[in-house]
């Protein structure tokens, strides 16, 4: 039987995944800059996690979940997106006793049963930071600040930050009426889902993709002309320090985000490249969701970048995104006693920070300068008796064919010669 990655999964080879890697360590690092620590949380949750995190009126919820029963039948999830998971572990672990605010940054796979397209896949990749105990814009600025922080180092560029409110519980409620009312005439010309929604969650209409209930949504009352005083307040400072920072925005009232639990701030980052047009990342604040969950009152802020995504936009943008370094040497034996001496000399080499390789395989000397080459060793150095008598070797330069002479019992304390 031949066996494949299941639909919606891909294996991430040897020869991208540097790019990832690369992507990962740089999101580490502004992270660090900006005082936030790694949490790693678990790969499935209660399914209730999400029911109550997420919120029940989203597409993830109702459509997208991978759920399971485990052998003693109680309800588990794959995690469909990290929120909920750093939140539940925040509240689970007593991290409200620490000094706020609470900085966390994560790198997860996550799951969701959805439709296959370029750049989606059904197991995909999350950065994502959260941040617990600021109620004020200046800790929303911090977050986006971070992001582009991150994007600058990227070198990524034609990318607009698009920012909105979403308000409070309590104007949002208002608001919903007023959306209800926009809404009503055109129910039966909404999607299934929507009529759905209208019912139950009438904001997540504009958050629909189907182009016409998008039309529909296009001439929908603003929330924005609904906020409270606190709410326009909030924004009023976020756009304020976005623009103290020099960080450009754009007012963009059709984000709603598609999870249920966002209070205020909503924001995304956005490609502008014909081609590639899109979400690159997004976010908000959740004042309420860890009380919500079962904790105590405590404002948070967070956002989630896919990877793929990111990496489909760096590509679409020819960034140059370093190779690892090759092999450093090859060192090609030439019979078993020069095959112990080759093994003990590439593992000091290897100690010296040297990536070294000899051959394992029994290959005649054709064959190994043959496979030097197609590894990209920088370096080759043949190992026979002659040289093992003599105690001198040839070291050579594969990229310019130079040769030199060297005592090669000595080169793990000559390692400049290999830089």
């Amino acid at each position: 039987m031949k066996y494949s990655a299941p639909r919606g999964t891909r294996d991430i080879l040897p020869d991208e995944i540097y790019r990832w890697q690369y992507v990962e360590r740089v999101f580490a690092e502004v992270c660090r800059q900006f005082a936030f620590s790694e949490i790693r949380i678990p790969t499935f949750e209660a399914t209730e996690v999400f029911a109550r995190g997420v919120g029940g009126s989203t597409d993830i919820v109702r459509k997208e979940m991978y759920t399971f029963l485990d052998k003693s039948d109680r309800s588990m999830t794959l995690r469909p997106e990290g929120t909920a998971g750093v939140v539940r572990s925040f509240i689970e672990q007593g991290m409200s006793s620490l000094p706020y605010p609470v900085r966390l940054y994560y790198n997860l796979n996550l799951f969701r049963y959805e439709r296959v397209a370029k750049g989606r896949y059904r197991e995909f990749h999350q950065l994502g930071a959260e941040a617990f105990g600021a109620a004020g814009a200046m800790m929303d600025i911090e977050m986006i600040a971070l992001l582009h922080s991150f994007f600058k180092r990227l070198g990524l560029h034609s990318t607009a930050l698009h920012i909105n409110s979403i308000g409070t519980p309590a104007c949002r409620s208002e608001y919903n009426k007023v959306l209800r009312e926009y809404l009503r005439p055109y129910e039966t010309e909404l999607c299934g889902d929507c009529c759905e929604r209208l019912a139950k969650n009438p904001l997540r209409v504009l958050d629909c993709k189907v182009d016409h209930c998008h039309e529909i949504a296009r001439n929908a009352p603003r929330l924005l002309d609904y906020l409270d005083t606190e709410s326009a307040e909030h924004f009023a400072a976020l756009k304020d320090g976005l623009t103290a920072l020099g960080i450009p925005f754009v007012i963009d009232t059709d984000i709603v985000r598609g999870l249920d639990y966002y209070t205020k701030t909503v924001f995304e980052f956005v490609s502008e490249n014909v081609g590639t047009q899109g979400t690159i990342c997004g976010g908000g604040r959740y004042d309420c969701l860890v009380e919500e969950m079962g904790g105590t009152a405590v404002p948070a802020v967070g956002f989630a970048l896919g990877e793929e995504r990111l990496l489909m936009e760096m590509a679409a943008q020819q960034l140059d995104i370093p190779r690892p370094t090759p092999t450093d040497i090859y060192v090609a034996p030439m019979g078993e006693n020069a095959q112990w001496k080759a093994m003990c000399l590439i593992n000091q080499l290897r100690e010296g920070g040297i990536v070294a390789q000899t051959d394992l395989c029994g290959r005649t000397l054709k064959a190994q300068m043959k496979f030097a080459d197609k590894i990209g060793a920088r370096f080759v150095l043949v190992l026979g008796e002659n040289e093992l008598t003599s105690g001198y070797a040839e070291l050579k330069n594969m990229q310019d064919g130079s040769k030199t002479s060297i005592h090669w019992e000595d080169l793990p304390h000559n390692l400049n010669l290999l830089r």
